[in-house]
């Protein structure tokens, strides 16, 4: 099994640790305490040449959704699940009634109002029990590599060691594995499980908080590689820790203003990179699409990841946050949306009821959209009622 990990820079909204046992993550919401409009997702009607996708966007990851529930491992995620009256059938019968109310509708007004007669809305409760959540991007990166080390290209991405599931624990750290200048792997455990080398340490990084990634190879082909598991340490923001030491404010942090500070300070990736300990292994995927952790793809802007501990895996869920687009200028503009996703995936610092990954696509352009998206609104999860049989 493997997942994308969140955004570099989304570590650095304040995680909100799970909520005790008894209180639960979700909370019912009747329609009418509902905002006007919250359903009427206009981008489901929209041409796929449209930034926000189409309704075959949508269609494609309740599909995977729909795959995804049913397997064993889908029975077996449902069967602890801490909300009552939450099950894998009620999931999978809602996803199969939504699916077809979004065939038949004719307009975001068609929808919503077959939506609120049918489902029933369950809020998060977000990091203050008041149904605040705060939203982050994630992408998948696009990258030059090579299969070969060169003094250009040294910085490896790693298969997983043999027989590593049997690791004494702790693991070993980042900076043990690899060293603090990310050159040593060859004189541990990581020698001969090199899968390939980039020319940028901050790059090869970036894949590891990513987990995924589609790499250009310097002969011309292309490489995608996925998430094949890490080691049992935390995960630790890179851009956290800078504004810790006073380089930013946590208001001005972005990713490309990141990548900025180390193209400036080079010598500094020695010392902030090694403070996450957490370290990631990777598969050649042979160009299969990105992967959420219910080992399914993700759809760009359609899928959402959360808290699996408390969040039901595969749902249909509804967000309201703003999101940046690019508008006639190729300038980024924050536009507010409410827009239907399916919770595909995870991530090592998506932790409480408050965090939701949002993931954007594939290449630079994702990798922007994502670098500058910090924001707050609401998730609800949408479910028949409990008199529908669909």
């Amino acid at each position: 099994m493997f997942y994308l990990l969140p955004l570099l820079v989304s570590c650095t909204v304040a995680s909100t640790p799970a909520p005790p046992a008894t209180q639960l993550p979700l909370k019912t919401v009747p329609t009418t305490q509902l905002p006007a409009g919250l359903a009427q997702d206009e981008q489901v009607w929209q041409g796929p040449n449209h930034p926000g996708g189409d309704q075959k966007a949508l269609l494609t990851a309740i599909d995977h959704s729909l795959q995804y529930l049913g397997t064993d491992k889908a029975e077996k995620d449902y069967q602890n699940y801490p909300v009552p009256g939450i099950t894998r059938d009620l999931v999978t019968r809602s996803l199969r009634r939504f699916r077809q109310l979004v065939v038949q509708a004719k307009s975001p007004q068609a929808l919503e109002t077959a939506v609120m007669k049918e489902f029933q809305f369950y809020q998060s409760v977000g990091n203050d029990q008041q149904g605040n959540v705060d939203f982050t991007g994630y992408y998948e990166a696009t990258f030059p590599a090579s299969r070969t080390p060169t003094s250009e290209y040294r910085y490896p991405l790693y298969q997983a060691p043999a027989g590593f599931k049997e690791w004494p624990k702790p693991h070993p750290t980042r900076a043990e594995l690899e060293g603090t200048d990310g050159l040593q792997g060859s004189q541990g455990p990581l020698k001969g499980l090199e899968l390939v080398w980039l020319r940028d340490r901050l790059q090869a990084f970036l894949v590891q908080v990513q987990g995924s990634a589609r790499l250009q190879i310097t002969d011309g082909t292309e490489m995608s590689v996925g998430y094949a598991g890490k080691t049992d340490h935390p995960y630790t923001s890179i851009g956290k820790s800078l504004v810790k030491d006073g380089k930013f404010t946590l208001e001005e942090l972005s990713l490309p203003l990141l990548i900025e500070y180390f193209q400036k300070n080079p010598q500094d990736l020695d010392q902030y990179i090694p403070r996450n300990q957490s370290f990631v292994f990777f598969r050649e995927t042979f160009g299969s699409p990105p992967m959420g952790n219910l080992s399914v793809p993700v759809t760009d802007e359609r899928s959402i990841a959360t808290d699996k501990s408390l969040m039901p895996p595969g749902a249909l869920a509804l967000i309201r946050t703003s999101l940046p687009y690019y508008n006639q200028r190729q300038q980024l503009e924050f536009q507010e949306v409410s827009r239907f996703v399916l919770d595909h995936d995870t991530g090592s610092a998506i932790k409480g009821p408050g965090r939701v990954d949002l993931f954007m696509g594939t290449g630079p352009k994702a990798e922007a959209r994502a670098g500058v998206m910090t924001g707050s609104g609401q998730l609800y999860y949408l479910l028949l009622k409990n008199n529908r049989t669909d």
